[in-house]
């Protein structure tokens, strides 16, 4: 695997008084549901059996996403890992979505006496929907709270950080370990990533970071034949959206020459959210069962060890005089500070998507 590099920069000095974690949000159980999907629909034209199609994904879990807890599981590991090293930062969580909602969080942070906080934003990759309406949603919420809203920045998106693809490296390999030694060369290895439409897609750097984040990590388990592909999509069909879908692509393949092993890496995923339990878990295993393909899914990085050092590497990065910026790979850090025409989208109409974290 390529070995890190770091590049040193000199930003003016900051202080902090606190760690803001930003997540999409998801409902908390049955009654949350309707509510909540209410939420990402706002201003959108979306038949209501639209909606609740998307709601019954959500009861197969009896009505909870499990992200909620997966942000309470990676909040807790950072407070340690903080703690350990000495970092004063009180952490505080807000949702796009679902509660704690930001401004709400932005208010307590507000009566608590933050006034600058860094954010780390549980997205990887830039585009409009992972990067670029986080930021606009937290200068939403820092409107409804006023004068007294904290400055927030965002920590810098970490596709290619040592930490983000060393704890995905270790995970695809567990994957592959539970293919038989002697099939496992074989094993078709595909990367998913949510799709997005391409009109987004022309106007951020999402599929580029997302090739080089599956060549590192195919790179370090030693696999030299990989694919990169898409799930969950919406929208209306004659939408172009960032192809070929998973789906799609293993009935193709499976009938050009039948698949026995394949492993699945949702590189594009932070957490084991709905979207990797339904649609990759539930979903896609009912697919390659039918198919008589033998399916395993990565594990997500989670809390990886690896990937909690990383967030306090990327805050420790932005408290530095003379940081490091850790990278691996050719493409370098991303800016800290994105330039105002960084992954804009004017979409003429959103739609639901299947699922939405």
């Amino acid at each position: 695997m390529t070995s890190p590099s770091s590049i040193n920069v000199a930003p003016p000095s900051r202080t902090y008084d606190a760690l803001l974690v930003v997540s999409f949000g998801g409902p908390d159980g049955p009654d949350d549901v309707i509510p909540f999907l209410e939420n990402v629909l706002r201003g959108r034209r979306v038949p209501r059996e639209r909606m609740l199609e998307v709601a019954e994904h959500y009861q197969h879990f009896g009505g909870k996403s499990p992200i909620n807890n997966q942000n309470r599981q990676l909040i807790a590991a950072l407070e340690r890992e903080l703690a350990a090293h000495d970092l004063k930062l009180p952490i505080y969580w807000g949702n796009r979505n679902w509660h704690p909602l930001l401004a709400d969080t932005l208010r307590t942070m507000a009566a608590d006496g933050v006034r600058r906080a860094l954010a780390f934003v549980t997205s990887a990759f830039s585009s409009y929907s992972g990067c670029r309406q986080y930021r606009e949603d937290i200068a939403r919420a820092q409107q409804v709270v006023g004068p007294a809203a904290p400055q927030v920045d965002k920590l810098r998106v970490f596709f290619n950080h040592p930490g983000f693809i060393e704890s995905l490296i270790e995970r695809t390999r567990d994957a592959l370990a539970q293919i038989p030694a002697e099939s496992r060369d074989d094993a078709l290895l595909l990367f998913t990533a949510h799709s997005i439409p391409q009109a987004m897609a022309d106007g951020c750097p999402y599929e580029v970071q997302l090739r080089e984040a599956c060549r590192l990590v195919s790179e370090g388990v030693g696999r030299d034949s990989w694919r990169l592909v898409y799930q969950s999509r919406s929208g209306p069909p004659q939408q172009p959206w960032l192809e070929p879908d998973i789906r799609d692509f293993l009935h193709q393949q499976h009938a050009k020459q039948p698949i026995r092993y394949v492993v699945i890496v949702p590189i594009g995923f932070i957490s084991d959210h709905l979207e990797v339990v339904y649609d990759l878990d539930t979903e896609l295993r009912a697919l390659c069962n039918k198919l008589g393909i033998h399916m395993v899914r990565a594990a997500t990085v989670g809390t990886h060890p690896r990937f909690i050092r990383m967030i306090r590497e990327l805050i420790e990065e932005r408290l530095s005089e003379s940081p490091q910026r850790l990278t691996l790979g050719t493409l370098g850090p991303k800016e800290d500070v994105c330039p105002d025409d960084c992954c804009v989208y004017t979409p003429a109409r959103r739609s639901i998507g299947r699922k939405h974290e």
